[in-house]
């Protein structure tokens, strides 16, 4: 499939722009599908036959599943989701995209997933910076999110408001770290790891701050193959769950619990399958309905109202520099700040256009699979216990969750579909230095980070990006995973050239 992009309707601009991508994507894309003779056609197949593209230039991640392109509907909703996706909302008061702010995290969401993918590691703190999907995680003692903060904090605003933390006190740096091992494998071949440190100046606020806090960085994740997983059927993963509890398997157990089951919007209750905490259960009221909402605080039909906390709303109303430049007074800017009834700057039908298409990304097929190296490496990922936590298939049920109301028979289904996503979708803990917020951590999925290079301009992994490539990540693994790690420490340089390289095939 071609990456198309419908943001005008110049027939002849239109045209033009299709007849050169027609021209250019022969060289580039690999649409080969696999001989249905071959055994492992299957497993090429990541995201099954209605969620699979074999597109494999830089533009792998943002393709529309089979299922999408089967309806010309779906397939003109899904060019014009994607438009919400890649262009910048902004601060007009009417118009295309209109509505960014008062205070918040991106103007748009590609800048936090470059080509579709996780967010790159950065040296600085600076959210208009292209793949900076960092998020800042800023908490008390106990974990817990710093109430006068929102759970993304924002470091943007539209003036004459401020942001809640100015970007300018905000800063990382990346420490060395010497494992158990002194960052070396038995057959002396060496290794580096890196952690990032990261501090925010007390005047860097905006807001009253506690006595004491910390801050801690989680980057974005893929978002292509979301739909797929979304089409798991809730026993599934609970039936994973307790198989691994079975086991022994070290988890987060309170999130398996019905009554800590996650409540989506037509009033049903979930297990979380999405983000490192498993805050969100369906896609239907999951991390881009979210995220379209509180990264840019733009409302909508069934969020009127802004992602702020009311120590902003105070702040915010008292500061007598913005009383001045708007002409109100503060009770006036509390209230509009606080304000449940605001007009909604997304309709409704751009919203369901921006979840076909969210729910429509397909997921890059595997590659090389019949490579002897990289099947030697897949016997070495199995052998020593990798897919313990990284499953390697899950089969969709019917798919038939109505889910949230506004887009119930709206979006694109992917019933009994077999997949190779490589994850549990459980929670364990990771163990490390300036660990990820609580310890527990959702296992990410594998399939398509082969990709991540061509697609993205990098290949960094884990919560906050510390690893730059698959070794450092492998080594980074702790609690239950670190005797799989240890297994892998022991393989010969061999083999474990080869298990990375069935990783990068994936």
């Amino acid at each position: 499939m071609k990456k198309l992009r419908l943001y005008c309707i110049h027939t002849t601009t239109l045209v033009l722009f299709l007849l050169l991508t027609n021209c250019s994507d022969d060289n580039n894309s690999n649409t080969n599908t696999p001989d249905p003779n071959n055994e492992l056609a299957e497993e090429y197949y990541s995201g099954g036959k209605l969620g699979t593209t074999f597109n494999t230039t830089p533009y792998a991640y943002e393709q529309p599943t089979p299922a999408v392109e089967e309806s010309s509907e779906m397939s003109l909703q899904f060019k014009y989701g994607e438009a919400f996706f890649e262009n910048p909302y902004l601060t007009n008061t009417s118009g295309m995209r209109h509505g960014l702010g008062p205070a918040y995290v991106r103007s748009s969401c590609i800048t936090c997933h470059p080509g579709y993918g996780h967010g790159k590691r950065m040296e600085q703190y600076r959210s208009k910076d292209y793949g900076n999907g960092y998020l800042l995680v800023v908490t008390d003692a106990n974990d817990n999110y710093i109430s006068q903060l929102t759970g993304m904090p924002q470091t943007q605003a539209v003036a004459p408001f401020l942001p809640p933390i100015d970007e300018s006190g905000i800063k990382i740096e990346w420490l060395n770290h010497t494992d158990e091992y002194g960052n070396q494998f038995p057959d002396g071949e060496t290794y580096s790891l890196i952690y990032p440190e990261v501090t925010i100046d007390r005047s860097a606020f905006n807001v009253p701050m506690p006595d004491y806090y910390k801050v801690r960085l989680e980057a974005t994740i893929g978002i292509y193959g979301t739909g797929l997983i979304d089409a798991i059927h809730d026993d599934s993963i609970i039936a994973e769950y307790q198989r691994q509890k079975s086991l022994g398997y070290t988890l987060n157990d309170a999130k398996y619990q019905p009554e800590n089951f996650i409540k989506e919007v037509d009033g049903t209750s979930h297990p979380g399958r999405y983000t490192y905490g498993l805050t969100r259960g369906t896609l239907q009221n999951g991390p881009g309905a979210n995220a379209i909402w509180n990264i840019t605080n733009v409302t909508r039909s069934d969020r009127r109202y802004h992602y702020i906390t009311e120590a902003y709303a105070i702040a915010m109303s008292k500061n007598t520099d913005i009383q001045k430049a708007l002409g109100q007074t503060e009770q006036e800017i509390y209230d509009y700040l606080m304000s449940k009834e605001l007009t909604p700057e997304m309709t409704d039908e751009e919203y369901i256009n921006f979840m076909v298409w969210h729910r429509g990304l397909a997921v890059p097929a595997a590659r090389n699979l019949d490579d002897p190296v990289v099947q030697q490496g897949k016997k070495k990922f199995l052998e020593i216990g990798c897919a313990s936590c990284h499953r390697p298939s899950w089969t969709t049920a019917a798919d038939d969750y109505a889910g949230d109301p506004m887009v119930k028979g709206k979006l694109p289904r992917y019933p009994y579909q077999k997949i190779w996503p490589y994850s549990d979708f459980l929670q364990h803990r990771l163990e490390m230095v300036n660990n990820i917020r609580t310890g527990w951590c959702r296992t990410t999925p594998l399939w398509g980070r082969g990709l991540s290079q061509k697609c993205t301009g990098a290949s960094d992994h884990l919560h906050d990006m510390r690893a730059r490539n698959y070794t450092e990540a492998i080594m980074w693994h702790g609690g239950d995973a670190k005797f799989a790690k240890q297994k892998y420490r022991n393989l010969s340089k061999e083999d474990r050239d080869a298990l990375i390289k069935f990783l990068e095939s994936i």
